[in-house]
Order: C-alpha cells, then sequence, then structure tokens
C-alpha cells in the first residue's frame, strides 16, 4: 500500500493506497517467468530451449523469418510476424539494420550490491534510504527471505564485501533514530548490478515488434522495468487482434508511438527516483545533497508532490 523513505534518520511513509487508491504488486521477476511458462506448457505451445545461432531475416517483408540450430539440425520458423522479447542482450534490437534505430543512453556512475538473506524481512513493504553514505534499498522475498541493496562504485569487486560488511552497512544505511534495526541472516546470494538508462527508437521496424528490456532499460530504483514489459506486450496484444480480426495496421502503426509515450514517462520517473537518492560524490561542494534534502523533505511534507510520486510509482493508465 505504500513505501518507506529514510533520510535524516527519520522514516517518512508515501500511503499510495491513501494517496490514488491503488497499490503495487510485488511479483518477483523469477516467479512470473516460472508461471508464464506453466501456463504455457499447459497450452500445449512448444518452446524452444537452447537453440543456437538464432538469426532474425526478412523483417521488412510479410512473412519474416526465424532461423536457428536445435539438436545439431538447422530450422526455420516462418511468421507473419516477430516479437522481440529477447532481453537487452537478445537477437533482436541487434537484428536492427544499421541507421534504422536512435539508441538513448545513460550509464550511471554506480552500480547496486544486492543479496538474498535467509532473514524475515522488517518489513513488509518497501523502504528506501538516502543516506550521506550512500543509498540502501530493503525489499521482502517472503517471510523468511529479504532482498537487500547497497549502492557500490560499479567496478567495487565483490569481494571486497564480506558477510560482516555488508550488514554493518546496511544498518548504517537502514537504521533510524528511532532505533529501527536490520534482521540479519546467512546470505544465500550475492551480486553487484550496474545501472543504466536506455532506450532506442522506434520499437518497431517492418514486421519487428521490440518489447520490454530488448527496447529499453530503467534503473531499478523505480520498480518500472516488468511494468513497462507488461505494458509493451499489452499494447502488442492489441495490435495484433486488430490485424487479424480485419486486416487493420491502425495499432501496428502505431505501436512505436504508443508504447514509448508511456517508456519515456517511467525513464523519467527512474531517472528522478536514482538521482534523488543516491550519493553522486562531492564535486559540486555539496549542491546536489542539499537538493537531494530539500526535495525530499518538499515530498515529506506536501500532499501535491506526494501524490503524484504515488502516482508514477503504481503506474499511469494512461500518459
Amino acid at each position: 500500500n505504500g513505501i518507506d523513505i529514510i533520510f535524516r534518520g527519520q522514516r517518512h511513509r508515501i500511503d499510495f493506497k491513501q494517496l490514488t487508491g491503488k497499490a503495487v504488486i510485488i511479483y518477483g521477476q523469477t516467479e512470473l517467468t516460472r508461471d508464464l511458462m506453466d501456463v504455457r506448457a499447459a497450452s500445449g505451445a512448444a518452446s524452444i530451449y537452447r537453440a543456437l545461432d538464432v538469426s532474425l531475416h526478412d523483417l521488412d517483408t510479410d512473412q519474416p523469418k526465424v532461423r536457428y540450430k536445435f539438436d545439431g539440425r538447422q530450422h526455420t520458423i516462418r511468421c507473419d510476424f516477430i516479437a522481440g522479447c529477447d532481453g537487452f542482450h537478445g537477437i533482436s534490437r541487434q537484428s536492427l539494420p544499421a541507421g534504422q534505430a536512435h539508441v538513448y543512453e545513460r550509464e550511471y556512475p554506480f552500480a547496486w550490491l544486492g543479496i538474498l538473506a535467509a532473514a524475515p524481512p522488517n518489513d513488509v513493504e518497501l523502504v528506501y534510504a538516502r543516506n550521506p553514505r550512500g543509498f540502501a534499498l530493503h525489499s521482502m522475498r517472503s517471510l523468511q527471505i529479504t532482498r537487500l541493496y547497497l549502492q557500490v562504485e560499479p567496478d567495487e569487486p565483490i569481494d571486497n564485501w564480506p558477510d560482516d560488511r555488508i550488514w554493518d552497512e546496511l544498518q548504517a544505511r537502514l537504521g533510524t533514530s528511532e532505533g529501527w534495526s536490520v534482521n540479519r541472516g546467512p546470505i544465500l546470494e550475492r551480486g553487484i548490478t550496474a545501472m543504466r538508462s536506455y532506450v532506442v527508437e522506434p520499437m518497431r521496424f517492418g514486421r519487428l515488434l521490440l518489447a520490454g528490456d530488448a527496447a529499453h532499460i530503467v534503473p531499478p530504483t523505480g520498480a518500472r522495468g516488468m511494468n513497462l514489459a507488461m505494458a509493451d506486450a499489452r499494447v502488442m496484444a492489441a495490435a495484433l487482434a486488430a490485424f487479424y480480426a480485419d486486416g487493420s495496421t491502425t495499432l501496428l502503426d502505431r505501436y512505436s508511438e504508443d508504447c514509448l509515450r508511456r517508456v519515456w514517462r517511467a525513464e523519467y520517473f527512474s531517472w528522478y527516483l536514482t538521482t534523488l537518492l543516491h550519493k553522486h560524490g562531492d564535486a559540486d561542494g555539496g549542491l546536489l545533497d542539499r537538493a537531494q534534502v530539500a526535495e525530499l523533505d518538499y515530498l515529506a511534507s506536501s500532499r501535491d508532490a506526494a501524490v503524484a510520486f504515488a502516482k508514477n510509482y503504481v503506474g499511469l493508465e494512461t500518459v
């Protein structure tokens, strides 16, 4: 129903339900993928895993093709359309002809050290921390498992972070003057994730329609990546349904425009929240540090600011 933001040692709540009438659902990507593939398997549709040398062809014709090797043989799938939902490192975006797409990209000068710990979460909702030592995030994976994140340098060796250092730093950043403390436990997983914003335009070329991370990346601070992918899929489904119903290409022709309107709004919000909560160094003499606190004070004290924030966080129905 909301989130907490810690700054200057105090917790400040933003109540989504009260401000917008809506809430957010935390649906782990691993669990979502498993559920979707279970539904696909139950439908009897085939899925090919471990395909090699995948390539896309004839994208600007009415019969694009996917070619791949499997079980030592070459295979070709002739398609009406190709949905490029294969992630940031997939073949779909790489198959766009040179000069047919424009890329917008920003790499951030920090990364996230993420851990999965066998410790009961302190809270069932997300807790963000803006701290002079750096950003931190507390989230719940289950009633027994906690997911936590720390801002670190992008080239930080993970060996520099033994268990005790991780827990001590989480406590330093997430602790409050009221004595709130992080539950500790065995660390089950750990990893460092780079932070970037990325958009490719357009999201359609011929009969290839890009969706999700194949077309855009947001820093995870705003929790928008999976939401955007699902929104892309919904727009794509409506466009394809209209085409097969009566041959209309109106929604297909608008696919990129319709998706990107939402994408850019989410890119802005994710950039804003990332900039607001992370430590950026002292090159400006502390100017950004003071500006962050001023914005957080405004967010904590102004209902109008909180409503705008909450609407962006829970997701915009129309943009």
